[in-house]
């Protein structure tokens, strides 16, 4: 047994340590049939001898039993975000910024810095006990994150023990934790999607929606069949460990087996940062991963951590942006979606392009005074960029191109899908169908129920199934499906059904607030929901308000209670609230459900200038105020954060910068909530934008 016990551990070195020479340093010694006899007389023995399988055994890379939930992980130190600057005078700003709160007897010339790739994928966190990898997690809200160990575990070039080389006689703290971005080359990417595309399914969108999808799977052998990677570029905690600077740290990781990407630089200028920054968005489309910038960071670790965090941005670190990717190309037509809310966005029928590796065929018009403005039409040459490298948009016509055929994009004055008459209010940019039977909001609407409400394992294909099918006619019906209705659809069989009745069951016992969060009454997100239901603690206490009742609640203005009147006044609303108050939901606060987990942006004031890639200023209004934060009008010493889009104001951007408030983009807005590309809001957010399927 002495013996078997000793080959076992001679295997798992040998194996691990040919990983590692494959898949991190990309050169093998021996050849794959080699490394696969290997791997057969490993599996065999542990087959034979299943007491002494260890988690860092290669053969458990394959992936486990099944999950039924992600747990919840609490990071050993904050995972922050990043300040970012498009543009390289906003590298010397950052500089002099910092010079300022330096400990005294340090210069800012007297700094050096390392530069490495900002890649596009997810972020994740890694947990080692003795050298042996025992969790991961997503970044979540920076403090907590999920648990996917079983999902990372799958991936080749994750080192399961550390140091990955025997040879290496570093020290191994006793534990350590690492951070580091999963994401998926692009080729593998192209071949994964052509394989996708094969078998009839739907491809992923791009790189990094393909990545943190296959690691947000519940069933890891879904996982292990993707074609995922991984880079580390940080020491989150290291116990005992005594490395002094960001250059030593990457040399540590790479010592111990870690993938560290090639592509990062020690640099002694500030000058030096720049170059290497213009020289990079050269080198941009050479690359075989998605990059959307690069990462400037101070070398000494100490100094980082003295100079401190602003908001979740640490001082000592900034990330350069490359400009959003664009290509020109024909808008041959104008669609009008028309979202849950009834507005209906204008989106682009375009000459398929391609643009960072994905073929765009529609794109983002916005709104259709953003269309009358930039004065975009039918026929133009126009150029499509890519918000944060995922959402595309027509940034404006090439008007130098245009042979006099080009037609105006109109207002629709109907409905496309229902034809009904729109309408638009006064004050406001958007039109609207107000139709409450039209198709199109119903899928959104019972949709954006499900999500509000939690309902597991309810998917958008399954919410617009049972709408055509008619099992649906509002959302409250949800509550009145049947088993023997569900199992005649295709697709479904008895435990599958069954979950499903029991996840809607289930989400009878969400509180009040959820309930009134899910009506989809505009303009009220749960943060509104939870300020409605604290001053008026029932439905029907909330329906018998008038508007200025409404209005005098603080924190609610004239527009939300004029909305919040406007919807309980309408017969078909109410109708639907006598059904779930008969199916049994809860229409009414307890007192037990007012403790709620503290959300995101609570406590954070934010102003929005210019354009955003793909959301109104509503949107993004209410976006902000269902994560906790709150929106306001102009800039001062009490704003945490300025969104800043396509065409800000001079004046609050100006502002800004003289009170020196942290300025984010779209993209890192929804970073702040942990929802990007893939993990965004519950998908609603796109559906007000695009059509299905773009």
């Amino acid at each position: 047994m002495q013996d078997i016990e000793q080959r076992i551990r001679e295997l798992r070195e040998q194996i691990n340590y040919h990983n590692y020479r494959y898949y991190v340093l990309n050169a093998p010694v021996i050849s794959d049939a080699e490394y696969d006899r290997l791997f057969r007389e490993l599996q065999s023995l542990e087959e034979a001898h299943p007491e002494l399988i260890a988690p860092d055994s290669p053969t458990q890379r394959v992936g486990g039993e099944p999950q039924e939930k992600f747990e919840k992980v609490r990071h050993p130190a904050p995972i922050l975000s990043l300040a970012s600057t498009t543009e390289p005078e906003g590298i010397r700003e950052w500089l002099a910024r910092i010079s300022k709160l330096l400990p005294e007897g340090v210069r800012a010339e007297d700094l050096d810095f390392v530069v490495e790739p900002k890649i596009d994928g997810l972020t994740v966190v890694l947990h080692y006990v003795d050298g042996v990898f025992v969790q991961g997690a997503t970044r979540g809200n920076g403090e907590i994150g999920e648990d996917i160990t079983a999902n990372l575990r799958t991936i080749k070039g994750l080192p399961l023990r550390i140091p990955a080389d025997p040879a290496v006689t570093l020290p191994v703290p006793p534990r350590l934790a690492v951070r580091g971005e999963a994401y998926m080359p692009l080729d593998a990417f192209a071949k994964f999607n052509r394989s996708l595309e094969e078998n009839g399914e739907k491809p992923f969108a791009n790189p990094r929606n393909a990545a943190a999808g296959s690691l947000r799977q519940l069933d890891p052998s879904i996982t292990a069949a993707r074609p995922l990677s991984l880079w580390c570029y940080a020491i989150v905690a290291g116990e005992g460990l005594d490395i002094a600077t960001q250059w030593q740290a990457l040399d540590y990781l790479r010592s111990m087996g870690f993938p560290v990407a090639r592509d990062v630089a020690h640099l002694r200028t500030v000058d030096e940062v720049i170059a290497y920054c213009q020289e990079w968005m050269k080198k941009r489309d050479t690359l075989n991963y998605e990059a959307d910038g690069v990462v400037i960071k101070i070398n000494d670790l100490r100094l980082q951590e003295a100079l401190g965090v602003v908001g979740k941005d640490p001082r000592g670190a900034l990330a350069f942006k490359f400009p959003a990717r664009e290509a020109t190309t024909k808008l041959l037509d104008a669609e009008a979606s028309v979202g849950r809310t009834g507005a209906l966005t204008p989106v682009a029928v375009l000459e398929p392009v391609e643009l960072g590796g994905v073929t765009i065929k529609h794109a983002s018009l916005h709104n259709y005074e953003d269309v009358a403005r930039k004065d975009i039409r039918i026929g133009d040459t126009v150029v499509i960029k890519r918000a944060g490298d995922v959402i595309p948009y027509v940034a404006g016509p090439i008007v130098d191109l245009r042979d006099g055929s080009e037609r105006p994009i109109t207002m629709p004055e109907r409905c496309p899908v229902c034809g009904e008459p729109v309408v638009q209010p006064e004050d406001e940019v958007a039109v609207y169908c107000v139709n409450a039977a039209c198709p199109a909001q119903l899928k959104r609407r019972v949709r954006h129920f499900v999500a509000a409400m939690e309902i597991d394992g309810l998917g958008e294909r399954t919410v617009d199934l049972f709408v055509d099918e008619g099992l649906v006619h509002d959302a409250a019906d949800l509550y009145t499906l049947r088993a023997e209705d569900i199992l005649k659809l295709e697709g479904f069989a008895e435990k599958s059904t069954e979950n499903l009745l029991a996840a809607i069951e289930a989400s009878k016992q969400q509180p009040f607030w959820r309930v009134l969060t899910a009506l989809g009454i505009r303009y009220v997100g749960s943060v509104v929901a939870q300020t409605l239901a604290r001053r008026f603690p029932s439905i029907d206490a909330l329906m018998q308000a008038d508007q200025e009742e409404i209005q005098n609640v603080e924190g609610i203005g004239p527009r939300i209670a004029a909305s919040v009147v406007d919807y309980f006044g309408r017969p078909r609303h109410r109708e639907m609230i006598e059904k779930l108050r008969r199916a049994g939901l809860r229409l009414a606060e307890e007192e037990r459900e007012k403790e709620e987990k503290p959300l995101p942006l609570a406590g954070k004031t934010f102003v929005i200038t210019g354009t955003l890639p793909t959301m109104s200023r509503e949107a993004a209004t209410a976006f902000i105020e269902r994560y906790g934060g709150k929106v306001t009008g102009s800039v001062s010493a009490k704003t945490d954060y300025l969104v800043v889009g396509e065409s800000p104001g001079g004046t609050k951007y100006r502002k800004a910068q003289e009170l020196g408030v942290p300025m984010i983009d779209e993209a890192q807005l929804r970073e702040m909530v942990g929802a990007g590309a893939g993990e965004q809001d519950n998908g609603n957010w796109i559906q007000e934008q695009l059509p299905l399927g773009l």
